[in-house]
């Protein structure tokens, strides 16, 4: 059922209208977070699977990651097995766990309770035994299991088991990210290094140095007795200024989003200088008006997003995009 509010965004979308002689040429940045999250952090397969779909000799990046987690070949995934990978894929790759499926798999109507009963046969028996382990813990601390089956939640868990095994890059990443981020907390005007990053408290801000050279910077940094990182900022729910809790997860998902704002951002006055004037941005998405002539298109327009700076040097980058007179959903 379409609800008041979908109908309302598809409404202001179509008010957005090319003035005569000029057009809509619009483009999307292909997969932005999911190639940064692995160029940062070095997961070298899925650069090579990234680079090897945009020449068009490789797989399609969600049936790969189902593929790569069950250990099957890509050709086999099929249309539901793929939707459960680009799940994962969407899900997985900030530290989620069965929360975070679940809130993806609403999102893409997955029923979990079949998807599990498909799923069971073809999980490795030991992972399930740790996701078994886990939920045994879980509901010995109180915890809930989000109103599913004993069989949906061990599978949820046993997806993202699969998925940090076949993504050790990302994975390591999250911890080693968040003890350098305690570190230089604890140790003000030291100046350390993970990864691309470098990382150093001076004063009252945490700064995580960008590789375009920019800075993520938290405010009143803090190690908590119980070793978690905080720092001020504004609840996302109640929108109080307050302290706030963080780990590594949620600070790669910090950089990760960060860095593919500055893809887009350093792309506009490019894409400006060769006469498309920009209208808006959505998220990864470009909306600019050109001329109505053939001289400018989509093809060019994603040309120009996905050229990349020489800080972003190894970064696999595509785009793709449309021509409209009135704006829609591409």
């Amino acid at each position: 059922m379409t609800t008041s509010m979908e109908l309302c965004s598809s409404a202001m979308r179509g008010s957005v209208i090319a003035p005569p002689g000029k057009k809509l040429v619009i483009a999307d940045l292909s997969n932005i977070e999911g190639r940064v999250l692995s160029w940062l952090a070095g997961e070298s397969w899925k650069l090579k699977a990234f680079a090897d779909f945009d020449l068009k000799i490789g797989h399609d990046l969600y049936k790969l990651a189902y593929a790569k987690a069950f250990g099957i070949n890509p050709e086999d995934v099929d249309k539901d097995q793929r939707q459960i990978g680009k799940t994962m894929e969407l899900a997985l790759g900030y530290a989620g766990g069965v929360g975070a499926f679940i809130t993806f798999s609403l999102a893409f109507n997955i029923d979990l309770e079949a998807m599990a009963e498909n799923a069971w046969d073809v999980i490795p028996k030991a992972t399930l035994d740790e996701a078994t382990s886990f939920l045994e813990w879980q509901l010995g601390q109180g915890k809930s299991q989000f109103g599913l089956s004993e069989e949906a939640f061990i599978v949820c868990d046993s997806f993202k088991r699969l998925w940090r095994e076949a993504h050790p890059a990302v994975s390591s990443w999250w911890k080693e990210l968040e003890n350098v981020c305690v570190a230089a907390v604890n140790s003000p005007g030291q100046t350390y290094t993970c990864r691309m990053h470098k990382i150093r408290r001076d004063g009252a801000w945490l700064r995580i140095m960008l590789p375009s050279g920019r800075y993520l910077c938290y405010p009143s940094p803090r190690v908590e007795e119980d070793g978690t990182l905080t720092f001020m900022g504004i609840n996302q729910y109640t929108r109080k200024w307050e302290r706030l809790r963080t780990y590594g997860g949620k600070l790669v998902e910090n950089i990760t989003q960060g860095v593919a704002r500055d893809v887009l951002a350093y792309s506009m006055p490019r894409i400006e200088n060769a006469g498309y004037d920009i209208t808006l941005t959505v998220h990864d998405e470009i909306i600019s008006e050109a001329p109505d002539e053939e001289g400018y298109s989509h093809e060019h327009l994603a040309d120009l997003m996905a050229q990349g700076e020489p800080w972003s040097e190894g970064l696999p980058l595509a785009a793709a995009g449309f021509e409209a007179y009135r704006y829609r959903k591409g």
